[in-house]
């Protein structure tokens, strides 16, 4: 709670710059990276997400290493090359891993988000195991696919229109 002359000031929501990620008007999107490389970015992505776990909210993950299009779609948004992690909520930037720390800390972050849908699943998706992604079965994770006829020679490899660029498709269990 923080003193504004002399009455208590809470900030809401709107108080957040509106910046909204595809599908992220009314939901919770927080955007990370699973590479172990740099250590502390790495950490900083748990620590959001196991806040976001502890108040039992759904939130869309978007894992910047494991498709592309979540890293264009996150330097798009906010004007430039930055490192996960970022949250967002119901279409505002809250920020990084310090600010949302921040804000956990003096009691907001539940604050901003009360209202939103609920996760009862303590349990991992079957088909994932939670990373949102598997690998495709069109490929099988090469990225490469036969082209055409096995009669004749002229068999070559192509992209696979199916997967991304790690041989990835979204989940077909749990993911929007």
């Amino acid at each position: 709670m923080a003193s504004c002359n002399n009455e208590y000031y809470y900030p809401s929501l709107s108080d957040f710059k509106e910046l909204c990620p595809p599908g992220g008007n009314h939901s919770i999107i927080l955007y990370t990276t699973s590479l172990r490389g740099i250590r502390k970015t790495f950490q900083d992505c748990n620590t959001i997400r196991f806040l976001l776990r502890s108040f039992k909210i759904m939130y869309h993950e978007r894992d910047v290493s494991l498709h592309m299009e979540f890293r264009e779609e996150l330097w798009k948004i906010l004007g430039g090359k930055v490192i996960p992690p970022k949250l967002f909520i119901k279409g505002r930037y809250i920020g990084g891993a310090d600010e949302v720390v921040g804000l956990h800390e003096m009691g907001w972050l539940g604050k901003f988000l009360e209202g939103t849908p609920r996760n009862s699943s303590d349990s991992p998706c079957s088909g994932c195991d939670n990373m949102r992604f598997a690998i495709c079965s069109n490929c099988c994770g090469s990225c490469k696919v036969f082209s055409g006829n096995r009669d004749n020679n002229d068999r070559c490899f192509v992209r696979c229109s199916e997967c991304n660029e790690n041989g990835l498709v979204k989940c077909p269990v749990c993911s929007c």
